[in-house]
């Protein structure tokens, strides 16, 4: 199956009336603070806690009811596990999540809630693929696969929909979308979304010193990334998919880092700014843009702030650490370049 925006909205007829539509929130202080409109869309409010269900309902109302009724399997750290749990009890299937014995435990619980088997591995010494595909072949499941798949990147495409529908309600014409990226399911999806309508300037958000979409679109093959315990666990994925690195390389997008501390930043300001609470990957967006504000200046940024299940000892040190400082304390922005953004050239 070819993905783009037809598929898109095939996905999205698919999940009408089954997901939220998120809002796309906005605050003065924000958008003081960075210089900047900064359209924030909210999938920390979707069921489930981030923009997962999407991809993974989709791909469960995609499948026939033989697969469905044999169950479906996940590999996660907690949101994509989540999502697929739900989507199977959703669909009257049922699902075993195959997560690192370090997930979030907001995430682990979030996953049997919904009725799933969690089974466990060791990031250091098992490749969760690995031990996702031997229980595939054992129990004859079907895989459902967290980004590396037109169905789920179409799913998570459905954002981007909505974000297009809400910039025309608000009159808004943006200038950047600014998305985080673990294996490429939402950037790819939301991206060729948005781009469908407006000529925005695209850019994709990872971890500070493990950039693996950023080295895949400058080589134009898979890149990987040592698989080890991070915070910002939902951008944690250690590669990047065959299927969302050649959907990004058609579009001119600039890769991004940030650190944990901006992450850190950034879940403090969405609690102070927008009253919104988000999970550290799911912050990586806003990181970006409050580290490198002079980057998006007198802009009009749309920010997806993309989960929202952050363990409330986590969040309590985060906001416990923040706010002894003043509003707006933190890091001070980064300078607009650096030498380790990479821009792609599309195809």
């Amino acid at each position: 199956m070819d993905f783009g925006i037809d598929t898109i909205r095939a996905a999205a007829r698919r999940l009408d009336g089954r997901v939220r539509r998120t809002p796309l929130l906005s605050s003065p202080m924000l958008d003081e603070l960075v210089g900047a409109t900064v359209l924030v869309k909210a999938e920390a409010l979707q069921l489930t806690g981030s923009f997962k269900i999407r991809g993974a309902l989709n791909t469960l109302l995609s499948l026939d009811d033989e697969e469905r009724a044999a169950g479906v399997l996940a590999f996660s750290t907690g949101n994509h596990g989540q999502a697929v749990a739900a989507s199977a009890r959703m669909t009257g299937s049922t699902a075993t999540i195959v997560m690192p014995q370090d997930a979030p435990r907001i995430k682990v619980d979030g996953c049997r809630w919904w009725g799933a088997e969690v089974v466990f591995y060791d990031p250091a010494t098992q490749d969760r693929e690995e031990v996702g595909r031997g229980l595939v072949a054992e129990r004859g499941l079907t895989l459902v696969h967290p980004y590396d798949d037109v169905r789920v990147m179409s799913g998570q495409g459905t954002v981007g929909l909505e974000i297009v529908d809400q910039l025309r309600e608000g009159g808004h014409s943006p200038d950047a979308v600014v998305l985080p990226c673990s294996g490429g399911g939402l950037s790819s999806g939301v991206i060729e979304a948005v781009r469908s309508t407006y000529d925005v300037a695209p850019f994709v958000v990872e971890r500070h010193g493990y950039p693996k979409m950023a080295r895949s679109l400058a080589s134009g093959r898979v890149e990987k990334v040592p698989a080890v315990p991070v915070f910002l666990d939902a951008i944690g994925s250690p590669t990047v998919g065959e299927h969302t690195l050649a959907a990004l390389s058609r579009h001119p997008i600039t890769a991004l880092e940030v650190t944990d501390d901006e992450a850190r930043v950034a879940m403090r300001e969405a609690v102070r700014t927008l009253k919104l609470v988000v999970e550290p990957g799911g912050s990586a967006a806003l990181a970006a843009v409050l580290a490198q504000r002079e980057r998006f200046a007198g802009q009009t940024v749309v920010v997806v702030a993309s989960g929202g299940n952050v363990d409330a000892p986590v969040l309590a040190d985060v906001l416990t650490a923040s706010l002894s400082g003043p509003p707006g304390s933190g890091p001070q922005p980064r300078r607009a370049a650096s030498s380790s953004d990479v821009t792609s050239r599309s195809a």
